[in-house]
């Protein structure tokens, strides 16, 4: 009795633990993740997240016939924008009417100052999380393939000399503490 009701039992916890697949690929010849990620509006996050495991940090195992999973039910943001040059966080949130919290959130590898977007990757532009959560171990997407083109590497520059860091006085501060703090009032003198 039992071992019957574990039988009945089984099919409904492979349903809840695994997930499904909304969506299917199949790879062509020539494909790289960017170009199915941009084809099949899909971001190169999700699509490197959903296939840990098939497709390697590079993307440069492919082998064509084989099948790549898009999304998971609940899981699947297919809203997405391909960056351009001269692309910020900023710039991208403020088009797609979203807040940068929101961008980052479905967008984990993007780092935090948004120096590591690059031209040809596609980002999930949707107003709510719709991305799977990250998986163990190296964060899918997050390291800029070398053939890439930063997305805009002289704004970044410009960025950081926008906003200098505080000058030191040309001679340095000297503390004479002279106990002259005696002539100061105590805070119930006041």
């Amino acid at each position: 009795m039992i071992f019957s009701a574990a039988l009945v039992a089984l099919p409904f916890f492979a349903q809840v633990f695994a997930k499904d697949c909304t969506r299917k690929y199949t790879v062509q010849a020539g494909d790289i993740c960017d170009s199915i990620s941009a084809a099949r509006n899909v971001s190169t996050y999700q699509l490197s997240a959903i296939n840990t495991g098939v497709i390697n940090e590079d993307c440069t195992n492919l082998v064509p016939g084989s099948q790549l999973c898009l999304g998971y039910t609940g899981e699947d943001c297919s809203t997405t924008y391909t960056v351009a040059a001269d692309d910020t966080c900023e710039d991208v949130a403020a088009n797609h009417r979203l807040n940068t919290t929101v961008l980052y959130a479905n967008n984990p590898q993007i780092d935090d100052d948004c120096s590591n977007i690059y031209v040809g990757e596609v980002l999930c532009v949707a107003d709510k999380v719709q991305v799977p959560p990250t998986p163990a171990g190296p964060l899918p997407g997050a390291s800029v393939p070398t053939t890439a083109a930063p997305a805009n590497p002289t704004k970044y520059a410009q960025h950081s000399s926008q906003h200098p860091k505080p000058t030191q006085p040309s001679q340095p501060h000297q503390d004479n503490d002279d106990d002259d703090d005696d002539d100061l009032p105590y805070c119930d003198e006041l």
